[in-house]
């Protein structure tokens, strides 16, 4: 039922919980950035779970939860709860910067949270504090420990390769080898001139180096997402590539982004939106929710303009959802 105008099927939607972050990473949230949502116009968690329930009955299969910093959102885990338990939502996974994960990984486990993406983009203080703006790394680190305890398998970090921690890869392979983690290379995209001035980096060549040192093969993990994984013979090691400018993935997308206000997004890299907090708000019945989704679904475009366009867009990532 959730098809767009491409034939693509839609089953998959990413849900920003909060814009607010305690960091500052400038390709996401420059510092003195201002442009927050009121909390007032932020979905309720039973707004939530209405239009989630509608959109699962027509075909939604898996829920990301994302921000801003999605553990900044009071009770997140209780929202959880209440997603997990939507008939038809068959994953609910969640992304994080980690900062807040040590004293959160047992709940969001209890709660049904069945994956974790992490972002981590160095494992140099002093990269870390230039790139998200904050010393974090300990923080992180203590995360990913506590998630670990909690049961969380596998565990995905994610790392945004730009021109300031290109050389760090290999350290980052290293570190994911040592200790079971997913890696997940991601290039930069130009979301805010911020974004534009930090460098973009082409992953490819690092993919070919790559599978030319670990022996790597096409291989597969759980979850909706656009990545697409190499790994090595033997399990041990599997890296996924997520490359929206060298190698887009526009003809296989499926997904689309609901916004803390009820905006919902159908591309990353264009404007359309549909406004499901004012229809919520209105009174609109299920039906028109429907309606109002197969309006949305008509709105996605075939494929982003990052290339051929990368100043279009000049709104944040926290703005939209990660």
């Amino acid at each position: 039922m959730l098809i767009d105008r491409f034939g693509r099927a839609i089953e998959y939607l990413r849900l920003s919980v909060t814009d607010r972050c305690d960091l500052r990473c400038a390709y996401c949230i420059p510092e003195g950035f201002k442009g927050f949502e009121e909390p007032a116009h932020w979905l309720t968690f039973a707004e939530i779970e209405r239009l989630l329930s509608v959109f699962a009955r027509m075909g939604l299969k898996r829920v990301r939860l994302t921000g801003g910093e999605p553990l900044l959102r009071r009770h997140v885990d209780e929202l959880a709860r209440r997603i997990a338990q939507i008939p038809g939502i068959e994953d609910l996974s969640l992304s994080t910067n980690a900062t807040q994960l040590a004293g959160m990984a047992e709940r969001l486990k209890a709660a049904g949270v069945t994956r974790l993406n992490v972002s981590l983009d160095s494992l140099d203080p002093d990269t870390v504090k230039r790139i998200n703006g904050r010393p974090v790394l300990d923080d992180i680190l203590s995360g990913l420990a506590a998630a670990r305890a909690a049961g969380f398998a596998p565990i995905k970090l994610n790392m945004v390769v730009m021109r300031d921690n290109a050389h760090e890869v290999d350290a980052m392979v290293e570190f994911c080898l040592a200790h079971g983690y997913v890696l997940r290379l991601i290039e930069l995209m130009p979301m805010g001139d911020t974004a534009r001035r930090m460098g973009y980096v082409d992953l490819q060549p690092i993919k070919r180096a790559l599978q030319t040192r670990f022996g790597l093969v096409d291989t597969v993990m759980p979850g909706g997402g656009p990545a697409r994984y190499l790994g090595t013979p033997d399990g041990r090691f599997t890296v996924g590539f997520i490359t929206p400018l060298s190698q887009h993935f526009c003809a296989t997308c499926n997904r689309v982004r609901l916004t803390v206000d009820g905006q919902l997004h159908l591309c990353l890299g264009q404007d359309a939106r549909v406004d499901f907090r004012s229809l919520l708000r209105e009174g609109a019945s299920d039906q028109a929710l429907v309606e109002a989704m197969h309006q949305a679904l008509a709105l996605k475009p075939e494929r982003h303009e990052f290339v051929e366009r990368p100043e279009k867009l000049i709104r944040f990532m926290n703005m939209t959802g990660g």
